[in-house]
């Protein structure tokens, strides 16, 4: 017979601070991060993909709505990163306890932890990629980050349910089971949590100018700055990418579709009554920056065409490629005076990677449906 070969052994780990206490402190943070997140994404999420239900009673208002709420989700999902890895060096140790299952109860806990590890390491970090626009797998990144997001919240509110008298016993300094470890360990636990939070600042500190402009000189990291680009602005999607070339461009021609469609040139647009606004565009890698636009409101542009001013609108771009190609904008944003067909930006001419020679600017509306390279317009 062959000598049988033992199993290696099971890690072993003696590090004190790897306790109950260190990981529902950390772990505070974190869910309060993943809070936001999910809030903000969800909110993110339906408006760049409303359900029909939905699409005409989004509000425009206020005009910065999306610019807080997508730069806040993404300065969170940025924090949650070290607090992730914090967290995780906290508790794992206890993923190599044996048996691997004692009891219902352990089994759920057991779940709750797998499921929500792997749910927390693909969302956070898949979407950091997306915000530097690098998309290293076969599937689209959208509805997957949305679906598991629901796994994630559900699998953390599962491990709070299983885990709460642990939590509830290590919550506090004078909590029963804090104070049941070992006091010479608390200068450690302190020094290691302000570490972490040191850590959390400087990450959101370097990262939140691209959206917090009062901060942007102190934009190190993020991959976007807020006054970098064409025309002072950043560009996610150039006209090369679009497939838009200048002699298209050229020979562009507005179609206004509705009870009496008619055709205007760039020349009958600037011949119309200009409006002059000021907006953020905000896109949802988490850059924002206000700007002022100028050009002819879509609610003028309508009534002409015989359409109501609160008219469901189907922007079509002149992309020859792409997922947002062709946008449906709700009643609440093309009945909204501050909603442009825009012509100008900051007092110039459109550039082409800006959408020359027309493009939408609307309040509190995600970036990715302030569509550029405008060809036609049609009431719905």
């Amino acid at each position: 017979m062959k000598p049988r070969i033992p199993p290696p052994p099971l890690p072993t780990f003696r590090a004190r601070l790897h306790d109950a206490r260190t990981a529902t402190s950390i772990g505070r943070w974190l869910g309060l991060a993943m809070a936001i997140c999910f809030v903000t994404g969800v909110t993110s999420h339906y408006l760049q993909r409303p359900p029909d239900w939905l699409a005409d009673v989004l509000p425009s208002r206020p005009t910065w709505g999306y610019r807080f709420s997508q730069g806040l989700h993404v300065a969170s999902g940025l924090a949650a990163i070290p607090l992730l890895m914090a967290k995780l060096w906290a508790v794992y140790p206890r993923l190599f306890v044996w048996p691997a299952v004692r009891s219902v109860r352990h089994a759920l806990e057991r779940l709750s932890v797998a499921v929500l590890v792997a749910a927390g390491v693909f969302q956070l970090f898949t979407g950091l990629l997306n915000i530097v626009e690098w998309y290293p797998w076969p599937f689209s990144f959208v509805p997957v980050h949305f679906a598991v997001a629901w796994l994630l919240a559900g699998a953390l509110l599962l491990h709070i349910v299983v885990k709460w008298p642990e939590i509830r016993s290590h919550w506090g300094r004078r909590s029963p089971g804090t104070l049941e470890l070992p006091a010479e360990d608390g200068p450690d636990r302190r020094s290691l949590l302000t570490g972490v939070a040191v850590g959390v600042t400087a990450v959101t500190l370097t990262t939140v100018g691209q959206s917090f402009t009062p901060l942007k000189r102190l934009d190190l990291l993020a991959p976007r700055h807020p006054d970098r680009g064409t025309q002072g602005l950043p560009i996610n999607r150039t006209a090369f990418a679009a497939g838009v070339s200048a002699a298209a461009a050229r020979d562009w021609r507005l179609t206004v579709a509705g009870p009496r469609p008619y055709t205007l040139s760039l020349a009958d647009l600037h011949a119309m009554p200009q409006v002059e606004v000021r907006l953020p565009i905000a896109c949802v890698e988490g850059w924002s920056v206000e700007a002022g636009w100028t050009g002819v409101r879509i609610r003028d542009l309508l009534e002409r065409a015989g359409a109501p001013a609160s008219s469901r609108v189907r922007v079509v771009s002149l992309e020859r490629r792409g997922a947002y190609r062709v946008m449906e904008m709700g009643s609440e944003y093309s009945e909204d005076p501050l909603t442009l067909l825009a012509l100008r930006l900051n007092g110039q001419e459109l550039s082409l990677d800006h959408g020359f020679p027309a493009r939408i600017i609307a309040p509190n509306r995600p970036g990715v449906w302030q569509t550029k390279w405008v060809a036609g317009l049609e009431a719905l």
